[in-house]
């Protein structure tokens, strides 16, 4: 039985770990070739925010797509190095055969700095805002051309509710993601008449392992002592509405599953929420 993205190439970011791991596995169990990127270390003056991915972790995923009988090309580069990563999507897409499918999925969070925090930047973005909102648009651009010489293709961003509805305390992560869902609705109409559809899906808490370093569970858990993952999630199972945790990662790939696939072929310029909450009725 073929699966629902059977011989189709899909390029994932963020891949080295969590999300984008789940998401290039599930798509290599449905059938796809996968371009797995990833930094691989820590993006500057983003230290104790969260734990950073390694090699090790990207050559994790890719063997984990091997096990499902799938090609995959695997990526160390920063997306927010417009340059270095049309190379490299360049060199995989000649590699693999062509491009179906992408999903912008890498982002860095706030670890609880706030936005009246100075930092040295010399003029800068934020790494941030540079990598959560300029990293996506250098991915699209460098992915696009890809997918109008295939002649179709699906795209997905992922941001989280910020993207929908900002939260006070969480400073500069919720300033980079609003602007990704008119990212997204740009793309749709842009290349709507070239059969290439683009959708976001916005996902509650996934408990992956960039929470799961002392530093995150610190500053999330002040009031105790010495926190660990249980207390997360027990703050995330507090506004849920379905009354569960946040280990919902597998839903979240169900959801880019479906607007990869041809079961979403008349499907764009939506955000989907995948929150278990309702935090937004």
């Amino acid at each position: 039985m073929s699966g629902r993205v059977d011989g189709k190439v899909a390029l994932i970011t963020g891949a080295a770990r969590g999300q984008g791991r789940t998401h290039a596995v599930r798509l290599a169990k449905e059938g796809a070739d996968i371009i797995a990127i990833d930094i691989c270390g820590q993006a500057e003056e983003t230290a104790g925010a969260s734990m950073p991915s390694t090699p090790a972790d990207l050559a994790a995923t890719a063997e984990f797509v091997k096990q499902h009988g799938r090609r995959v090309v695997t990526v160390q580069v920063d997306i927010r190095d417009g340059d270095a990563l049309e190379r490299a999507v360049d060199g995989a897409v000649k590699e693999l055969g062509g491009l179906d499918i992408v999903v912008a999925n890498a982002g860095i969070g706030n670890g609880s700095r706030t936005a009246d925090e100075r930092s040295r930047q010399n003029g800068k973005p934020p790494p941030r805002i540079d990598l959560n909102r300029s990293g996506v648009w250098k991915t699209l651009k460098a992915a696009v051309p890809q997918l109008l010489a295939t002649g179709k293709g699906s795209i997905v961003l992922t941001s989280p509710l910020n993207g929908l509805a900002a939260r006070s305390d969480t400073g500069l992560y919720s300033a980079s993601k609003p602007g990704m869902v008119r990212m997204m609705r740009s793309f749709a109409i842009e290349l709507a008449p070239h059969s290439i559809r683009c959708n976001s899906i916005h996902p509650a808490d996934p408990g992956a392992p960039i929470f799961a370093d002392d530093e995150a569970e610190s500053t999330s858990r002040p009031d105790l002592g010495d926190p660990d993952s249980a207390d997360l999630e027990a703050i995330t199972q507090s506004v849920n509405r379905m009354l569960v945790g946040w280990n919902c990662v597998p839903a979240i790939s169900d959801a880019v599953v479906f607007l990869a696939s041809n079961e979403s072929a008349y499907v764009t310029g939506i955000p989907l929420n995948v929150d278990v909450s309702g935090l937004l009725i």
